[in-house]
């Protein structure tokens, strides 16, 4: 399980071979591994500072390689090509399974204790087999044919995120102290945010939309322990990863619900979450599809209660080469003014900070007077 810093711990950034693995099949489904050889111009952004917790006031501006220039045109180009584009997908999934591997992380070993486990049989208790799919859904995602709607993916994600937060704070001393770090940073944001603008009320109700494998709405409900948590997802394969862990968990006064449900469209009681979160969703929607999202989080939101997103700033281009292959939308995701898209669906108090050296998060408000 991945580590969520405590409420009491002071965060801060740290300074900036081919091998097939056994197919198993569960109820009916044959599952193999193969572990082959924004932003928006002007956005005004805050960074944790390394050794305290104040900020900074800075300025991220659009990436180079976004947008219709040249270079975002050489990338089109290349991952057209269906050879190349073949290559570079499997060259993204191995700097994630290297980067983990060379950290200490068992990527292999993780994915095969949770295919070889008896989390199969969750599926049937979670998934809404009438659910109508988004198109842009039914794209490959990172290097995975199906997506997000297959069972390896659902093994693997954890161990991607490890592998994310490493990359994402190299000189952390360990994984544990990374993923502290990023996950610290961001709660202690989202925090900081409700205090100042929530009228000191309490956090009762968080909903969790994309929720993947539960790594953010466990640590969701860690930080906030009074409150009724509930993961939404469109993977019925990763909430039932995500609810075999919690099972394995040690009890909690309010057990975490999980939906399997759009985030667009969440059929969820108007008012009824003092908070809503989108953790890493956002790089793989459309604009289309992350409007769609944020009006339905400003719908199920209670008069002052919170958004709050966190996803990917700036990379370095050759890895935006690398991952644009796998992330079909990730071009779009950064050509989308998601402060201007927050002020027109009605937010306010929008505020963005940089929680770590490659992630920010941005967080606003449903006014109190929200009808």
């Amino acid at each position: 399980m991945a580590l969520c810093a405590s409420s009491s711990q002071k965060l801060f950034l740290a300074s900036s071979s081919t091998e097939n693995g056994r197919a198993k099949e569960r109820n009916g489904r044959r599952v193999s591994i193969n572990y082959g050889s924004r932003r928006e111009f002007g956005v005004h952004v805050r960074m944790a500072a390394a050794s305290e917790t104040a900020y900074e006031e800075g300025q991220l501006e659009m990436p180079k390689w976004a947008g219709e220039n040249t270079l975002s045109r050489l990338v089109k180009a290349l991952i057209s090509i269906k050879p190349l584009f073949s290559l570079l997908k499997l060259g993204a999934r191995q700097v994630l399974i290297s980067t983990a591997e060379k950290n200490n992380i068992p990527w292999r070993e993780k994915a095969r204790e949770i295919l070889e486990s008896d989390v199969y049989l969750e599926l049937p208790t979670i998934e809404n087999p009438s659910l109508q799919y988004p198109d842009y859904y039914l794209s490959p995602f990172h290097a995975y044919d199906e997506g997000n709607l297959s069972w390896l993916a659902a093994a693997e994600a954890e161990v991607a995120t490890m592998s994310v937060a490493r990359r994402a704070l190299p000189d952390a001393s360990s994984i544990e102290e990374a993923t502290k770090i990023l996950r610290g940073n961001w709660l202690q944001a989202v925090e900081q945010h409700h205090m100042k603008y929530s009228g000191n009320s309490t956090v009762e109700s968080i909903l969790d939309i994309g929720c993947s494998v539960g790594v953010s709405t466990r640590c969701l409900a860690d930080k906030f322990p009074s409150a009724k948590v509930t993961g939404l997802d469109l993977s019925p394969y990763f909430l039932s990863v995500a609810q075999f862990k919690e099972k394995k968990g040690a009890p909690r006064k309010h057990p975490i619900r999980w939906i399997h449900a759009a985030g667009e469209d969440t059929g969820l009681p108007p008012k009824s979450f003092d908070l809503v979160s989108f953790s890493y969703v956002f790089h793989e929607c459309p604009e289309r599809a992350i409007v769609a999202l944020v009006t339905e989080a400003f719908r199920v939101l209670k008069p002052g209660g919170a958004i709050a997103i966190t996803d990917q700033s700036e990379m370095p281009p050759a890895l935006f080469t690398l991952l644009r292959s796998t992330e079909p939308f990730l071009n779009e995701y950064y050509l989308t003014d998601l402060e201007g898209r927050l002020k027109e669906i009605g937010f306010v108090n929008i505020e963005t900070v940089l929680t770590d050296p490659r992630h920010l998060t941005m967080t606003a408000t449903v006014p109190h007077q929200h009808d």
